[in-house]
This record gives structure tokens, sequence and C-alpha cells, in this order.
């Protein structure tokens, strides 16, 4: 049997467009009226019979106000990004070119002394793999957008470089359906002006 997971960018925290690693800071002011523009379009998820989101202050509070009341998923959570948490990658780069060369080069770097990309991305297929079969009510999860980044490149099975190529808007909707270790992606007309940027 095949599951469906739709997965829904949390809102942002910042109105600054850079985005800092492992934000923990709550929805700012933009991002509540972001959540109240896309509520209609992103109300119905709020059906669906499984409702996650990762344990970061905006993915929760994204989950709450669109009234999915979500269980938090701790596979769900950021990338761990060691020493450079709360950094953006301008001033990771600022003070560790070579290391943050060398992590945007090769998957597999922990040169922030956290988690390498390929395990992120893994531990988030991981989740995905183990939801229960879909029954018809569906599966829905609030993350940051690298969440969602990393769960479309495991769901593709694409080289793990494409997920610096994949642009995750706030509360923008997708969906994969398959089952562990086959899935799709899924384009739904219902989510087009929720994600418009």
């Amino acid at each position: 049997m095949h599951r469906r997971v739709t997965f829904v960018a949390a809102a942002r925290c910042s109105s600054l467009p850079a985005e800092r690693f492992e934000d923990d800071r709550p929805l700012d002011q933009a991002g509540w009226e972001e959540v109240l523009r896309a509520a209609n379009d992103l109300l119905p998820l709020a059906a669906a019979e499984l409702r996650y989101c990762s344990p970061a202050p905006r993915s929760r509070a994204t989950g709450d106000a669109l009234g999915y009341a979500p269980l938090v998923q701790l596979a769900l959570r950021d990338c761990d990004m060691g020493r450079w948490r709360g950094f953006t990658l301008g001033e990771a780069m600022a003070r560790e070119p070579d290391a943050v060369d060398a992590w945007l080069a090769e998957p597999r770097s922990t040169a922030h002394g956290g988690e390498s990309l390929l395990a992120f991305i893994g531990r988030v297929g991981s989740w995905l793999d183990t939801r229960p079969i879909d029954d018809g009510g569906g599966i829905v999860a609030v993350a940051e957008p690298a969440v969602v980044r990393a769960a479309l490149v495991y769901a593709l099975r694409a080289p793990p470089s494409t997920f610096w190529n994949i642009d995750v808007r706030p509360l923008s909707a997708i969906s994969v359906t398959g089952r562990a270790g086959r899935w799709s992606l899924r384009l739904d007309a219902s989510f087009t002006r929720a994600t418009r940027a």
C-alpha cells in the first residue's frame, strides 16, 4: 500500500532574506501574516489523519496556527550544524571559508562538527520510510525548508548535491506518495496560491 505525505514548509522567523542554520527563533510578525494569508489554502490539510512537525518553534507555531495540532518528531529537526548553529552561510564563510567550501562540495563532510548532508538526508528519509500505511486519511508534516529539501532529495533518489538546487519557500506545500524506498513527487494544484512567492 502507498502513503501520501504532504510537507508544509514553516513560515519564516525573520524578515531578513538570509536563513540561519538551525534557527530556533519563533515566528516574526511577517511570518504570522504569511500564515494568515496562506491559511485558506493550507487549512484542508488539518483533516490529515496524522499530523507532525519538527521541534523548531516556527514549525510548531505554523502547524498550530493552521489548526494541525501536530505531534513533534525529533527526526524532522533541521540539520545539526555544529559550531555554525545560528550563523548565516555568509557568516560561516567569513569565519571558516575552507570548511564551508569542503562542506558544500562533499556530502559526507562534517567540517562544522555536526551532521553531514548525507546523514541529514538519510535521517529524514528514514522517517519518511517508517510512516504508517495511509488508509486515505493522509499525513502532513510541517518542517523547516531544509528538511523539506532533504525529503525531496531522498524521495527522488537524487544525488545529494541536488539539495542545493531546490528552493523551498515558506508555507509551500509538496506531497510525495509511495512506500519505503519507492517515492514519487506529487504536485497539487490546490496549493498554488499558498506557494506563490
